[in-house]
């Protein structure tokens, strides 16, 4: 059938015992494919294609067998009858265990083992199972192999790496034979269902998986459509998935298409949630056009990522620009940059400017910004003496921003004072948490954390590794918890030659200095330090998110860790992103 084909020895990824000529071959196939570049359906065909239009893989018949069992084709629909929607792909209660020998019934009885093995989750034995269908000369079906990769995507499964990595391979190269070889109705109705799996992650906020269909599509020679590309680089972005982020860019990118603005802005947005603001403005200056809100964004992102002094740069990078006229929503992100500065004196000159030279009319929004302002760095006072001159009455927002910010300064008489303003003018505003002077927790960041949660990519603590780990304040089952403590060990004693001076008043339990010191050197962050720097290349940047607000005890620490090993950390707590570097962080301590 092909003039020329060749194959390449390749790990056995299940089990190593001898087989047949044909089970060899098979095993190897996938990696013969890909040697041979069948990346085009329309490329290496048989001479005769009407007689391999929907076949079974039969290596005893010439790779292709010329005969399409007609029961195979009416199980299909029965089959999709038994669809399960909600976690798997097919279930096969209905399905023809006979497939295309049905003569055989050492055939039948594996492939009913083999089904029933996908649909308790057993991978090892359904791929064990797989092996002994082909060393009888018989390969699976496209909706069993489906079925098999779905299985491999599962979180809970206890195969090795290196051989599910194997097995994830070998499958997707078994998949791309059928490709080139099914008819299209057939591999329409199955790639139809792929794409509706991943629309399902999608919604459910599961990344982890809907990367893994994609792999799925690409098998099956169905590259995602921009319209889903973009909506899970959005939903990168949310849950801060930093190399997912740009793997879905990569992918973009490879459509070869033209982007819009809005397109621009989501990858721009993307990066900035995921904390990598280098590659959100190599996003932005490849922009071929930028518009007002295209700059909106990224002085936003920066302010966000705590690089106020490239925000207000950017700010006056657009004044120079002939033409452009910046808008209140452009004031309001400089606004917030200035506040994360201290800078205030010059967040009021643009302030001012808004009005004197923009003839724009201050709004209510807007003062709210100015009190956030003011009240980000702890100038509190100067904060309620703006609110008092405020030439309009100040509404429920403007007196919320400062109850919140005045309690997280710790001048709780001023957050009383302002609570019981809010409560007279919108008593729905408080919760019990803030009637009892806490900050409230807001539903969008429950939502966020739930997100986080689903999305397969985050545990409590991650390194930007391909792998995911967490850590626990105090956890000494690590099976290297003696090596991470001893770093941290002695990077504290180089870090008291700095003058760091451990705030113990932050561990609460009843005990001496010593034991809250070392309370404090084991929390979770610290030890996510440590073991980042135990796994990850010298000299590069390494991100460390967290489920909690770091404490300051910890920001302290981590400035002077992160210059004493030369490295540039990103932290990402529960409320802002921290790049720390040469000593310093980019939220000016204030957070």
């Amino acid at each position: 059938m092909y003039r020329k084909l060749s194959f390449f020895p390749r790990a056995n990824y299940a089990r190593n015992e001898p087989g047949s000529f044909s089970k060899t071959l098979l095993r190897h196939l996938s990696t013969a494919v890909e040697r041979l570049g069948f990346s085009n359906p329309n490329e290496h065909r048989a001479d005769d294609d009407s007689s391999h239009t929907s076949g079974d893989i039969n290596p005893r018949a010439g790779f292709y067998g010329n005969e399409v069992s007609a029961r195979t084709q009416q199980s299909q629909s029965s089959w999709s009858r038994n669809l399960n929607s909600n976690s798997g792909y097919w279930r096969s209660s209905d399905y023809n265990r006979n497939g295309w020998h049905s003569g055989s019934s050492k055939i039948e009885e594996t492939l009913e083992e083999f089904d029933s093995y996908c649909e308790n989750y057993l991978l090892k034995k359904a791929i064990e199972s797989m092996e002994s269908l082909e060393s009888m000369g018989h390969v699976l079906d496209l909706a069993r192999l489906l079925r098999l990769v779905h299985l491999c995507g599962e979180d809970h499964l206890s195969l090795e790496d290196n051989l599910l990595r194997e097995t994830k391979v070998s499958l997707q190269g078994k998949i791309r034979v059928w490709v080139h070889h099914s008819d299209a109705n057939y591999l329409k109705y199955y790639t139809d269902l792929v794409i509706e799996e991943f629309d399902a992650f999608c919604r459910q906020g599961n990344v982890k998986k809907a990367l893994y269909t994609m792999d799925t599509l690409a098998s099956l020679s169905h590259p995602v459509d921009l319209a889903r590309l973009m909506g899970l680089a959005k939903l990168c972005g949310e849950v801060e998935a930093s190399e997912e982020a740009k793997f879905v860019h990569g992918k973009i990118i490879s459509l070869g298409c033209v982007l819009d603005v809005s397109s621009y802005h989501v990858l721009i947005e993307m990066y900035s949630n995921c904390g990598l603001m280098n590659e959100a403005s190599s996003v932005f200056e490849e922009m071929p056009g930028k518009t007002l809100e295209t700059w909106c964004v990224m002085i936003r992102c920066l302010a966000k990522n705590g690089l106020g002094e490239d925000a207000i740069d950017m700010f006056t990078r657009f004044k120079k620009n002939q033409g452009n006229k910046p808008d209140s929503g452009l004031f309001r992100g400089v606004f917030y940059s200035c506040g994360l500065l201290g800078d205030v004196d010059e967040g009021l000159l643009h302030f001012m400017s808004m009005s004197k030279d923009y003839g724009i009319v201050p709004t209510m929004e807007d003062y709210v910004s100015v009190v956030e302002m003011l009240a980000l760095p702890g100038l509190l006072d100067e904060a309620l003496a703006f609110v008092e001159r405020m030439p309009i009455e100040p509404n429920v927002d403007v007196w919320e921003t400062l109850m919140n910010l005045s309690r997280v300064h710790g001048d709780l008489e001023l957050g009383d004072r302002c609570a019981e303003i809010v409560e007279e003018l919108d008593p729905t505003r408080l919760n019990q948490q803030s009637r009892d002077g806490y900050l409230p927790v807001k539903a969008s960041d429950v939502e966020k954390a739930s997100l986080k949660k689903r999305s397969g990519i985050h545990g409590l603590g991650r390194i930007s590794n391909s792998r995911t780990h967490e850590y626990r304040a105090g956890d000494t089952n690590l099976p290297e918890n003696d090596e991470l403590l001893q770093i941290l060990r002695n990077l504290r004693t180089h870090m008291l030659e700095r003058g760091y001076v451990c705030q113990t008043k932050l561990a609460l339990h009843d005990v001496d200095e010593e034991s809250k010191e070392n309370a404090l050197l084991a929390h979770s962050e610290r030890i996510a330090f440590a073991r980042a720097l135990l796994n990850t290349p010298p000299r590069n940047q390494f991100t460390i998110l967290k489920n909690l607000r770091v404490c300051i005890d910890c920001h302290n620490a981590f400035k002077i860790m992160a210059d004493i090993v030369g490295r540039p950390v990103v932290m990402r707590d529960a409320k802002r992103f921290h790049h720390l570097k040469d000593g310093k962080c980019s939220c000016k301590d204030y957070w």
